[in-house]
């Protein structure tokens, strides 16, 4: 297998994309949580004591540091967050306080302040927003409420970031790893079967796993298509050595005739022997033109596509090679439903049924019957030639669609065996199913025209 250094794969590249757009929106998650629980809780916070601080300094000013020693013992017996506050004289002195610790020097007037307490003998820490205040006389006010459920809040979400971002980029990593190294052992399976095909070896096959993933289906895709390219290569050959065979005769006889023309002095055998070699240049140039419209129509190339008349069309080559068929003594007969109609090209399907009904007064021996019916089955029509003819086997009816394939016993026939080919290809260009089916005796032909379909673009 190939080895493909990793930062070329795709898998890895756009697993790296994955992880960036996953780290994205985890911190954008845990941005909005720490907004939703931590940033507006402690503006909050920020807002009341700005409104607490306010009161207790207009009470000072107004009523005196007595009053103001009642105004915060009153705060201290709030419910809610726990209030803190210290009250110190101009000395240096506590006036009065609920913090067992404090800034000792003024600082900031907004401050998150950190300390510990003692219950049952162990320390906790808390924290708390404090707001530091001077007061007239030389007095120091602090206010605060405690924050620390909200500390523990935002270390958890911090924590969260490092740990998740970390973990995160880690696994994907290695994520991306494996899973580079798993499709690249996919591709490579792909890629043996492509250069086996490379280098002529048709038969090929990509592996299929079973478990029905894109890949297994992928495969599946690829194995038909290698498995059409066989089919077509193999037809190709087979075409080639059918030409070869059938213009060796031709062009034999027409170059027998054209010496003979020009060795034979004898003005009267002239005429014969020109008229000889016109014809078997009439014959090459009738099989290079079937060869021509079989190769357009298998290469997609288009017609004029309009609403065909198929009733009107059908009686018109019914009474095209009914003429032929009472030539040799045999019966045709129609059953064909009325105003029905397609999209289509017209020209195409009239030579469908002009092939299908020459094959079948050629083939049907004197005195035979031959049917052609066409009727709607649910939304699709289904057009039928039959005849009561010596038929095709079974095995040999999907090699009779091939060109030039005859079934033993026909070569004497006349034509080049291109009729039912250029049929399978109109009928694949207008979407139509082609059946070949028994009529005991005979051959029956069925083509089906799906509904609303007409030649494929």
């Amino acid at each position: 297998m190939t080895w493909t250094p990793p930062w070329r794969s795709l898998t890895l590249r756009l697993t790296l994309l994955y992880m960036a757009l996953f780290c994205t929106s985890v911190g954008l998650m845990l941005a909005a949580l720490y907004v939703g629980g931590v940033s507006r809780p402690l503006a909050d916070v920020h807002a009341r004591i700005q409104a607490e601080s306010d009161a207790l300094v207009a009470t000072y000013d107004s009523s005196g540091r007595d009053a103001l020693i009642r105004a915060l013992e009153r705060r201290a017996v709030q419910r809610g967050r726990t209030p803190y506050h210290v009250l110190i004289a101009p000395n240096g002195a506590v006036v009065a306080a609920n913090l067992v610790d404090w800034p000792t020097v003024r600082g900031r007037e907004w401050l998150r302040y950190e300390f510990g307490t003692y219950a049952s003998g162990a320390e906790e820490e808390h924290e708390a927003v404090i707001r530091d205040l001077p007061l007239a006389g030389g007095y120091r006010l602090l206010v605060g409420l405690d924050t620390e459920d909200l500390d523990e809040r935002e270390d958890l979400v911090f924590q969260a970031l490092s740990w998740g971002a970390g973990v995160t980029l880690a696994l994907g990593f290695l994520g991306g790893l494996l899973l580079t190294f798993a499709v690249s052992r996919r591709l490579e399976s792909i890629n043996r079967a492509a250069r086996a095909v490379i280098g002529g070896d048709l038969s090929g096959r990509v592996a299929l796993r079973g478990s029905g993933d894109d890949f297994d289906q992928l495969s599946a895709t690829l194995n038909e298509m290698l498995e059409r390219i066989e089919g077509l290569v193999g037809s190709i050959s087979r075409v080639s050595d059918n030409i070869a065979h059938e213009l060796r005769t031709p062009l034999s006889r027409l170059r027998a005739e054209l010496e003979d023309l020009a060795a034979n002095e004898d003005a009267a055998e002239a005429p014969a022997r020109s008229a000889a070699a016109l014809e078997e240049a009439a014959r090459l140039q009738s099989m290079f033109e079937a060869l021509l419209r079989l190769a357009r129509l298998q290469s997609g190339a288009r017609g004029e596509v309009a609403t065909v008349r198929l009733s009107e069309l059908l009686e018109d080559a019914a009474d095209l090679y009914g003429a032929a068929a009472e030539d040799r003594r045999q019966t045709l007969a129609t059953a064909i439903e009325p105003e029905l109609a397609l999209p289509g090209d017209r020209d195409l399907i009239f030579q469908m049924a002009g092939n299908l009904l020459d094959n079948a007064v050629k083939f049907t021996p004197p005195g035979g019957r031959i049917a052609l019916s066409a009727r709607r089955e649910g939304g699709d029509i289904v057009v039928e030639v039959a005849d009561d003819g010596p038929g095709v086997p079974a095995q040999e009816r999907a090699r009779v669609l091939e060109r030039f394939y005859r079934v033993a016993g026909s070569e004497e026939a006349e034509g080049f065996g291109l009729g039912l080919s250029l049929v399978a290809a109109a009928a694949e260009r207008h979407g139509a199913e082609l059946r070949l089916e028994d009529a005991a005796p005979g051959l029956r032909v069925a083509i089906r025209f799906p509904a609303s379909r007409g030649p494929a673009s």
